[in-house]
Order: structure tokens, then C-alpha cells, then sequence
């Protein structure tokens, strides 16, 4: 039977904890390593929701992307961080993310929102490294999509990620090369313009990127953290399920973007 530690070496097969970031906290949040696992359930964020949903599934693990406990500190339930990760260890539910090291891996974030968006010729913006496979790894990239105006492309960026809404910027240029970052990925701006691009989607973009990348002509596009990062939810369920078919792999159906739009 499949442990949790078996489900680790797996992830971290697909999305190396040598990829991370040097300030993220990813891999075994909280549980045994040595614990059973039947059932596991997938989502982006590990928010109280999640974790009721990972205990009425019967799940005795959760994998998200993004993290449980972030800061070294106290775990109380004075927090909502705390009282998730008691939650989830009083219900003896295990939590691993693959965060930062998912951002940049092959076939990570960053490759899923790509393929959701269409591109083709997809390739890694400015490399990190290459992997033991061969394979450029790092965190922007980028690709092509059919010419079309700004207001065509935009319409395919709401529909492909089910976005209720979009920010964005008119560069002054059709859409042809595409650069996207799943998440926080608004200081990369410069790494798009350098490269060619025409386009940046990506999100949680500021008000003073916006006007840069206006004077850049850069036309730069925030879908949102939730619906650029979410497309690697059901990759990683996938993946997981075929690297282990006797557990039940369930992506959630109750993690969700908060933000509304009137």
C-alpha cells in the first residue's frame, strides 16, 4: 500500500525540491511519512473549506500547490494557518504542497496555464537549469498563439481560464508572442518585454506595472492568482493517479476564487 512517503518521492520526482525558491517551505508540511494512503485529495490552497473536504472524501492526504505553514512559528488556533493544520493533523490527514518547485518545473504551472491558453512552441524564459531528463526548467514561459487583436485574445483568456473578469492594458500591439506566469509573477515583466513578447498573462499586478508596461507597449494581462495557477490542480491529480492507481485521487470541488467581480 501506498505511504505518504511514497506519494512524496513521487511529487518531487515531477517538480524537484531543488527548483524551490530559497524562501519557500514545500514538501511534508504536517503528518507520517509512514501513514496508509487510500485517498488523496488535490486543490490549489489548503484553506479550512479544503480541509473539511479532505476529511468527509476520507482522504488521509492533501496535496496543493500552495502552502500550510509558511513562517517557523507557533501552531495554535490562533490563526487561520494554525487551525487548518490542527484540523488537518486531529483528523490524521497529511499535507504536502509542491509550490515554488511546481512554478518552475517542466510541466508544471507555468507549462499547464500555457497549454490552457493554446500556445504553441512553448519554451522556458531565461532557464534556471536543466533537469536530469535533459529539460530547461524555470519559472516565465513562453509561446505563440494565432495573430489576433488584443480584444480576441482577451476573450480566449477569459473562456479557457473561466475567469469572471480580467485587468489588463492595451499595448498597442496584436497578440502573436505570449509570455504567462501563473501567480505573483508582475516583477518578470521586463523578462517578457526582453524576450519579444507582445503579451504578458500573468497576475496580482500592480498599479505602476500597469503604466510600465503601457510605455513599454506591452500589452499585460492579470487573470488572477486563482485561475492562472489552477490549471495545474488536475495535472497533478492525473499524474498522481496514474503513478498510483490503486488510491482514489479526487480533485476538490470546493476550492475557489473569493474574489467577485459586480
Amino acid at each position: 500500500m501506498a505511504t505518504v512517503a511514497d506519494i512524496l518521492h513521487y511529487i518531487e520526482t515531477l517538480a524537484p525540491r531543488s527548483m524551490k525558491e530559497s524562501w519557500d517551505n514545500v514538501g511534508l508540511n504536517c503528518g507520517h511519512l509512514n501513514q496508509p494512503v487510500t485517498k488523496i485529495l488535490v486543490a490549489l490552497d489548503p484553506f479550512a473549506h479544503v480541509c473539511r473536504e479532505a476529511k468527509d472524501f476520507g482522504a488521509q492526504l492533501l496535496v496543493t500547490h500552495h502552502v500550510l505553514i509558511f513562517q517557523p512559528g507557533f501552531l495554535t488556533d490562533a490563526d487561520k494557518q494554525g487551525r487548518n493544520a490542527l484540523f488537518l493533523i486531529e483528523n490524521g490527514i497529511a499535507h504536502i504542497n509542491a509550490h515554488t518547485n511546481l512554478d518552475m518545473a517542466p510541466g508544471g504551472v507555468n507549462d499547464c496555464l500555457a497549454a490552457k491558453l493554446g500556445l504553441s512552441d512553448v519554451r522556458v524564459l531565461n532557464p534556471s537549469g536543466v533537469d536530469e531528463a535533459g529539460r530547461e526548467w524555470g519559472l516565465l514561459r513562453c509561446g505563440y498563439t494565432k495573430e489576433q487583436s488584443l480584444a480576441s485574445f482577451l476573450t480566449l483568456v477569459k473562456e479557457a481560464l473561466g475567469c469572471e473578469g480580467l485587468r489588463y492594458v492595451d499595448g498597442g500591439k496584436p497578440v502573436r508572442q505570449v509570455a504567462v506566469g501563473g501567480g505573483s509573477c508582475g516583477s518578470e515583466l521586463m523578462g517578457a518585454v526582453e524576450a519579444g513578447c507582445d503579451t504578458f498573462v500573468t497576475s496580482d499586478i500592480k498599479y505602476n506595472q500597469f503604466w510600465d508596461a503601457e510605455d513599454l507597449g506591452l500589452n499585460l494581462i492579470d487573470a488572477g492568482h486563482f485561475y492562472t495557477e489552477n490549471p495545474v490542480v488536475p495535472y497533478l491529480a492525473a499524474k498522481i493517479q496514474a503513478a498510483f492507481p490503486e488510491v482514489a485521487v479526487k480533485v476538490s470541488e470546493t476550492h475557489h476564487d473569493c474574489m467577485k467581480f459586480l
